[in-house]
């Protein structure tokens, strides 16, 4: 078995460092801060650390301080298949190989849990045989 392709997706919201600096700012965690705690997040919110920009897939920016393991499932489970098979499509360009030569599919993800996995959606949305073995690698 061989890696013929690799793709990736991103979600299309795309927030700067100032644009979460100031969400958090807005948020009530922050004013659960001390002094200090809210120095050091301002430090390490604006620092150069190589990261100009995070996509995340909230439809605001808002919506990242509501934590609750139900409403981060949701948020999984409404998004990750979508951007998953986007991922795979792009994989699949990559590869220059028809949908019908993948023997495996590989999907890794650190954000939730599915069950079944996303790589059964990636199958199914692909049209792949009904032998490909489907694998999914989750907080890699």
């Amino acid at each position: 078995m061989y890696i013929n392709g690799i793709g990736t997706a991103n979600p299309p919201q795309r927030y700067t460092k100032s644009d979460c600096l100031s969400a958090f700012r807005d948020s009530e965690w922050y004013l659960r801060l001390d002094i200090r705690a809210r120095f050091v997040a301002h430090t390490v919110l604006q620092r150069d650390n190589g990261i100009d920009a995070r996509r995340l897939a909230l439809d605001s920016l808002h919506d990242a301080f509501v934590i609750e393991p139900d409403t981060l499932s949701k948020r999984f489970v409404n998004n990750a298949p979508a951007l998953a098979i986007a991922a795979a499509t792009c994989a699949l360009h990559n590869a220059g190989i028809r949908s019908d030569e993948i023997d495996a599919v590989v999907v890794s993800t650190c954000t939730g849990y599915m069950c079944p996995g996303l790589s059964g959606y990636v199958v199914e949305a692909l049209g792949l045989r009904a032998d490909t073995q489907a694998f999914d690698l989750g907080l890699c």
